[in-house]
């Protein structure tokens, strides 16, 4: 189990992160990047699931700037509620909640090479932090809301990206994916077969294979950049 830390971010903007700690000395750090739900018990467990592979699992509400406390569930006015959150968030004046991402890489530092994973809005945030945060070793967004857009496939990451999708996803029109590899040959894309979400064993899109194979993948690829 982890704990709640206050970080700073460079515009003096003060935010909680949850802090996972692993049994022995770090291999290395993951930041994990929310969801439109808040750092929830979802992304709790996840971060959790990092550090008991041996990682120092950070992860930063990235919701704070707008709204503090944030923790949703998976209904449809969680999800509404959610999204517009991240609206609110996405409004705010550049660098908005890049910053919060920069502090909480720059926190989880202490613990090696940072890596960095996110799940829906939290996949979009990570293939952003690819190109725009530094201090990160590789970077493994899920699923990630808008990443497959013309302006965010423009996007020229700086660190190893692998990336992974359902070809089921309505968010996440399979065409778009394609452009996205077409784009970024360099970068790893696998693709299963389902639906968004597949990663949250809350939402009732959990695919347990899906989530299984991509943790795994996600695991050697984080062994190999951070080590």
């Amino acid at each position: 189990m982890g704990q709640f830390i206050d970080l700073t971010a460079k515009d003096g903007f003060t935010f909680p992160a949850y802090v996972a700690e692993p049994a022995g000395q770090p291999k290395g750090a993951v930041v994990v990047l929310q969801e439109i739900f808040g750092v929830n018990s979802h992304i709790r467990s996840v971060a959790d699931g990092y550090a008991a592979a041996g990682y120092l699992a950070v992860a930063p509400a990235t919701f704070h700037r707008v709204k503090p406390g944030v923790e949703l569930g998976y209904t449809d006015a969680d999800m509404q509620a959610g999204f517009a959150l991240k609206t609110e968030v996405e409004a705010l004046p550049a660098p908005g909640v890049m910053q919060d991402v920069q502090a909480a890489v720059d926190y989880a530092a202490r613990g090696g090479k940072v890596g960095i994973v996110g799940y829906c809005w939290g996949g979009l945030l990570t293939w952003r932090a690819a190109s725009d945060v530094t201090g990160i070793a590789a970077a493994a967004p899920y699923y990630g809301g808008g990443m497959t857009m013309p302006d965010e496939i423009a996007r020229k990451p700086k660190v190893p990206v692998l990336a992974q999708f359902g070809n089921q996803d309505h968010w996440i029109p399979l065409d778009s994916i394609e452009a996205f590899k077409a784009a970024h040959p360099d970068v790893i894309v696998h693709v299963y077969p389902t639906g968004h979400g597949f990663n949250c064993d809350q939402r009732g899109s959990y695919n347990a294979e899906a989530a299984a194979t991509a943790k795994e993948r996600t695991l050697a690829f984080f062994a190999e950049h951070l080590g």
